[in-house]
């Protein structure tokens, strides 16, 4: 059994930590540097920052927050948003990220991730995918852009498809329709990314709202159970979550 991965994710816009519910309804949630500290020392095992608003507002990632968060961070960290051509990966990773994650730019230029995966490697390449669930999709899920605020028209598995073939390793689908709701994860599309990329690592995204949810994501085919609320408010504990996913014979990192 491949190794279940406890990620939390920081969600920034100006340089602080957010949540919100469905991509809307933003909070904050804390500083960055502050949040990556105690989540280290709680056991996480890897952690993911986004600047969810870098594309929206057509910029580079936040590099010098990622340099301050590389400076604490005792465990990989990936980083994404606004992150469009090898130049800002490169400076990205330069600054202290392990990986990168790439989403509306990979659905804009397709190659372009096949261009990272030769320079960079697989493993810090991450494709990010927002979705929402649609019936009128052979998959039932569209692919969004832009922050989860433009809808494409096109099919998540479908590009999910097309995208294996540029190498990438990684694949992140964030489920509109659960992000922050802390209902559950979005379980039909954990698995079917699973049956697409057998050989690929799936993260879990959008919805953790108890332990129990972690446990159905992972048996769904996650090996990367992403979360944000829930530990930013406290509600889960990570020494906690591990004990208990251990207990139900999952193979985590205690």
């Amino acid at each position: 059994m491949k190794k279940v991965l406890i990620m939390p994710c920081l969600d920034m816009i100006a340089g602080r930590v957010v949540k919100g519910v469905n991509f809307v309804d933003i909070k904050d949630a804390g500083d960055p540097v502050e949040c990556c500290k105690s989540y280290c020392q709680a056991g996480a095992d890897e952690l993911a920052m986004l600047d969810i608003t870098a594309t929206v507002e057509k910029r580079k990632t936040l590099v010098e927050v990622t340099k301050k968060v590389a400076d604490v961070a005792s465990v990989p960290f990936t980083m994404g948003g606004g992150i469009s051509d090898t130049t800002t990966a490169e400076a990205v990773l330069s600054a202290g990220a392990d990986k990168f994650s790439v989403s509306s730019a990979a659905f804009r230029k397709p190659e372009l991730i096949a261009e990272m995966v030769r320079e960079f490697g697989v493993d810090k390449v991450t494709l990010a995918i927002d979705v929402a669930q649609n019936g009128a999709m052979a998959s039932g899920y569209e692919v969004f852009i832009d922050g989860g605020r433009t809808a494409t028209g096109t099919d998540a598995l479908e590009f999910a498809s097309r995208m294996l073939d540029t190498g990438v390793g990684t694949f992140l689908p964030t489920s509109k329709s659960t992000d922050g709701a802390r209902t559950g994860y979005d379980l039909p599309l954990i698995r079917q990314f699973r049956k697409l990329a057998p050989e690929a690592h799936i993260v879990a995204s959008g919805g953790a709202g108890t332990m129990e949810h972690f446990a159905e994501a992972a048996q769904a085919g996650a090996d990367i159970l992403l979360g944000a609320s829930v530990f930013h408010f406290g509600i889960i504990k990570i020494p906690e979550l591990k004990k208990y996913l251990a207990d139900r014979s999952f193979n985590v990192v205690i």
